[in-house]
């Protein structure tokens, strides 16, 4: 797939982590009812994988993809367990060559104009900024527009729901990441209600 058609799906990528399988398909399905359908799912959890791997067989209809992706292992277990994309903190050739050659679609993470040159030099053009707000966020995506106004941008860490429509009204700026939506007290509460009322606010965010 061209991961510039997950922007497509809507504003808002929702970045997971679960610590827990039983909440993997559940927490999927209360994005999904939503409005959610792409869904990023860190490798930060010892059951990551698994967890990616039951929403792949138990939830057809998300366009699951993972996270926190450094290196040649991590996008071939993606992969494995039913990813249809792969998404980077940062950025190496050898990563990115690999996820081509395995038929993974990526997204790779950059925060400097250096990264986004090698990311280029791959032929990707739509590209992660992270961590977003850390690294300069509005000003910095303003900056980069100059120089390298063929590149398209999913701004990841930091960005809210408040934020999200200053983000988005930038002409670069085509969806963004967020962590906001799976809340641990709500996860941990198993409050899928809550999730979804998360998901349909961030489902009809519009540039500002």
């Amino acid at each position: 797939m061209n991961t510039l058609d997950l922007a497509k799906q809507g504003p808002v990528i929702p970045v997971i982590v679960i610590n827990n399988v039983e909440d993997a398909v559940p927490m999927a399905e209360a994005l999904l009812e939503g409005g959610i359908r792409v869904l990023e799912v860190t490798l930060r959890s010892s059951c990551a994988l698994q967890a990616m791997e039951q929403i792949a067989k138990h939830v057809p209809d998300a366009i699951l993809g993972s996270g926190t992706v450094r290196n040649l292992k991590d996008a071939q277990a993606s992969l494995d367990v039913g990813c249809k994309f792969a998404v980077s903190p940062g950025y190496t050739t050898e990563l990115g060559q690999f996820a081509r050659k395995i038929g993974l679609s990526l997204l790779p993470g950059v925060s400097t104009g250096s990264e986004i040159m090698i990311a280029n030099a791959d032929d990707y053009y739509f590209l992660k900024l992270f961590p977003a707000v850390a690294v300069g966020g509005i000003n910095l995506l303003k900056g980069f527009a100059g120089p390298f106004g063929d590149v398209k941008f999913c701004p990841t860490g930091g960005v809210t729901v408040e934020s999200a429509p200053q983000f988005l009204a930038l002409p670069n700026v085509v969806v963004c990441g967020g962590t906001w939506l799976t809340p641990a007290d709500a996860v941990a509460r198993k409050d899928w209600a809550h999730i979804t009322k998360l998901a349909k606010e961030a489902s009809a965010i519009q540039a500002a």
